[in-house]
């Protein structure tokens, strides 16, 4: 049964030097400790059971017929991309979408500007793309691999792929636990928890989403490392959703909605934590209530990810017919399709893309320019970039669109209201 243990803690600092006695103090603090879950059973109510089967069959829809998002490994870039900006902007990192693709540009061409907020999102990208482009089991060398990725670029790189050794908390001060909102299983019992998490994500009998969702509270309950927690634990969803087969060529952009949801998604990720009987009423509901959210934030990216599915092809459309006097392989055209994955250019990004000369690619670009389809702009400190402006507004408009909208009481929340009782008709999941 989960509980929790009193431990104690011994202060790094020591007192004098200005930091009080109090701050340096020693005491007891009280850690979390997780049920296991790689053989438990699971009781999922009516409502979270619908909405469960709700969003699989939305992911599952987008994946088999979402025609640009499956077939253009393009548009599933940008789409990832977006993905990686909302979950580092649930962490603090924000980062103007326009801005981090014209950082992006300069770095492929070897001008990178010292722009370490957008060094630290891009790692994001990459250790995302890691995690989607990876088929098979989910394993703890695959999820240390992730965080690795994540550190990279960062103060904290040595930290990368490596299970804490100390432990940490959530909220307080940065003094020591005691007045932490909460605090995770101590250091000694991270490796145990993470193998018998790595376990839970090769079954097969638990409903897809609800995997995924039980496997990212599951995560961040333990919080197994140092710092990137809930980035890392958020690349957890997609690799579960990709081993379980119901999203192997896209994308859901689930944190887009979180993070526009995020005093219900820690509040719902929060009450999964109970003290005692897994079956009692208080973890039954709280369980179930993660579940519904979840499962309500699925659906709605799914929507959110067809809807710019729809306006890039449309974009693209409309590009096409103002070019459509030229020949059918002209480098204009073929440069029109690589914009959706990389709408900010440069010169030397087009030769290497299209495989052209130099004055092949400053042509196909100034052809774009003329037909208003790319705009000059400066991306690093040498670099002449072109930025497809209507694209860059596209993924500007998918990672921000419901911001303007969480204030707007005629906006529904993306999940039903899930009743705080024991619910009468109950699906058992062992």
């Amino acid at each position: 049964m989960a509980t929790y243990e009193t431990l104690r803690w011994k202060s790094r600092f020591a007192t004098g030097g200005g930091l009080s006695r109090y701050h340096a103090a020693a005491g007891d603090y009280h850690a979390y400790v997780p049920d296991l879950i790689a053989e438990r059973r699971f009781l999922l109510d009516s409502t979270a059971t619908a909405d469960l089967s709700d969003a699989e069959r939305a992911i599952t829809q987008l994946d088999t017929n979402s025609a640009s998002l499956t077939n253009t490994e393009a548009l599933a870039r940008l789409l990832l991309r977006a993905e990686s900006v909302a979950s580092s902007r649930i962490e603090g990192l924000e980062v103007a979408p326009s801005r981090l693709l014209r950082v992006d540009a300069a770095a492929r061409v070897g001008d990178t500007p010292a722009d370490e907020l957008v060094h630290e999102v891009l790692a994001n990208v990459d250790a995302m793309a890691y995690a989607v482009t990876t088929d098979g089991s989910v394993t703890l060398e695959r999820i240390l691999e992730v965080h690795r990725r994540l550190l990279a670029p960062t103060r904290l790189a040595m930290h990368g792929g490596q299970l804490r050794a100390e432990q940490n908390w959530i909220g307080g001060n940065s003094f020591g636990p005691f007045q932490a909102e909460f605090v995770p299983p101590s250091p000694a019992r991270v490796p145990g928890l993470m193998d018998d998490l790595c376990r839970f994500c090769r079954r097969d009998d638990l409903p897809p989403v609800a995997q995924a969702a039980i496997a990212h509270a599951t995560f961040e309950t333990i919080h197994p490392f140092v710092d990137g927690n809930g980035r890392t634990g958020r690349a957890l969803i997609h690799m579960v959703l990709r081993s379980r087969g119901i999203a192997r060529r896209t994308l859901v952009p689930v944190s887009l909605i979180l993070a526009n949801f995020a005093d219900e998604y820690v509040r719902n990720l929060s009450a999964t934590r109970y003290v005692g009987d897994p079956t009692s009423a208080a973890a039954v509901d709280g369980l179930n209530g993660w579940l519904a959210f979840f499962a309500g934030c699925c659906t709605r990216a799914v929507v959110d990810a067809s809807s710019f599915e729809a306006n890039v092809q449309n974009i693209v459309t409309d590009w096409r017919g103002r070019l459509r006097t030229l020949r059918s392989d002209s480098s204009a055209l073929r440069l029109i399709s690589a914009l959706t994955a990389t709408p900010v250019v440069t010169a030397r990004s087009v030769e290497e893309s299209l495989g052209v000369s130099p004055p092949t690619a400053n042509a196909a670009i100034q052809v774009l320019v003329d037909a208003d389809i790319l705009r000059q702009v400066r991306a690093g400190r040498r670099s002449r970039a072109f930025e497809a402006h209507e694209i860059v507004d596209a993924f500007a408009r998918l990672e921000r669109q419901l911001a303007s909208r969480t204030g707007d009481t005629s906006i529904e929340s993306p999940v039903r209201a899930v009743p705080r009782r024991r619910p009468r008709s109950d699906t058992l999941v062992e």
